[in-house]
């Protein structure tokens, strides 16, 4: 699964936050639903747009942009 699929900015929607395609739901929103203790399960059940593969989209989305922001620059 590529997180490209499932993830796009568009300046016009949320201010350009990178969200799940079709919807107006940003990356950050999952993650700190995530973050908050709700389950996969419980946020495709509140969420019925998003599907389990949109969740491990976010995260493989953050897991990325952390290793980007991880990078040392070279001396």
């Amino acid at each position: 699964m590529s997180w490209q699929e499932f993830i796009t900015v568009n300046p016009g929607v949320r201010s350009g936050k990178p969200c799940i395609v079709g919807t107006r739901i940003t990356v950050s929103d999952v993650l700190d639903y995530l973050a908050g203790g709700m389950s996969e399960a419980q946020i495709v059940v509140d969420f019925p747009q998003l599907k389990p593969e949109h969740v491990k989209a976010v995260l493989a989305f953050a897991a990325e942009r952390e290793r980007r922001l991880s990078v040392s620059p070279a001396a």
